[in-house]
């Protein structure tokens, strides 16, 4: 069946472009502070995640811009997975909420380390490499789970799928604990020991599905050994 998504929108590409600006913009508003200098330089990098992205897929892969435009309830996605994505979305939206709650507003966490919110900005560089290269090298990399039959998936095991079989996911994780450090959250890295268990769960049932449904996906599996994080998991 041939993709439709080279018909992409003008309000679909202004909602891309611009729904990522509603993360930093709750980030001050429950911060209290718009001088906040660690809100800034999470904002920044936020947006450096998103914008680049979007627009290259929008130049370069309009196919993949398209399955990623598509709505939860989508084709053969099951309704278990749907429920997980969900989840993790809520868990995502109480994180965006409590790290600027915690280290700004209300203090909760005081005399954070700056030797953390280093290691935190290090963590984000990784996130932003492992998220985008995603992108570029698995036109397959859809938000949802799902096998795409419609497109003719089929295994990619180059670029950084030659070190971990989800490396979207290993870019999460290292957003999830980047961000808390880098803003000085302590409450912020215990929402993410949360994500991080909801997405190890995500992992699992995809992986699942992967080599009940994707032809080729057990032998790739038996070449990369680890999911998310090389020489651990």
């Amino acid at each position: 069946m041939a993709s439709d998504s080279k018909d992409i929108t003008v309000l679909e590409m202004l909602w891309s472009l611009g729904f990522p600006f509603v993360f930093p913009l709750t980030l001050f508003l429950l911060a209290g502070d718009w001088f906040w200098i660690q809100g800034w330089i999470w904002s920044i990098w936020f947006i450096s995640l998103c914008w680049p992205g979007t627009i290259y897929l929008f130049f370069k892969d309009k196919d993949l811009l398209r399955e990623r435009l598509k709505p939860m309830a989508t084709d053969n996605q099951k309704k278990d997975a749907a429920y997980l994505v969900y989840g993790i979305g809520l868990a995502f939206v109480v994180w965006i909420a409590i790290m600027p709650l915690d280290a700004k507003r209300y203090m909760w966490t005081t005399h954070f380390p700056v030797s953390l919110e280093i290691l935190g900005a290090a963590l984000l560089l990784g996130a932003l490499f492992f998220i985008f290269r995603t992108f570029t090298d698995n036109t397959f990399a859809s938000g949802l789970i799902r096998v795409q039959n419609d497109r003719k998936q089929k295994v990619i095991s180059t670029g950084v799928y030659r070190f971990v079989r989800h490396p979207m996911y290993l870019g999460a994780l290292l957003l999830f604990f980047g961000s808390p450090l880098v803003l000085g959250s302590f409450w912020g890295l215990i929402v993410s020991l949360v994500l991080t268990v909801l997405l190890v769960l995500r992992t699992l049932g995809e992986e699942k599905m992967l080599i009940d449904e994707l032809e080729g996906y057990v032998e790739y599996k038996q070449k990369v050994r680890y999911r998310l994080v090389p020489l651990i998991w």
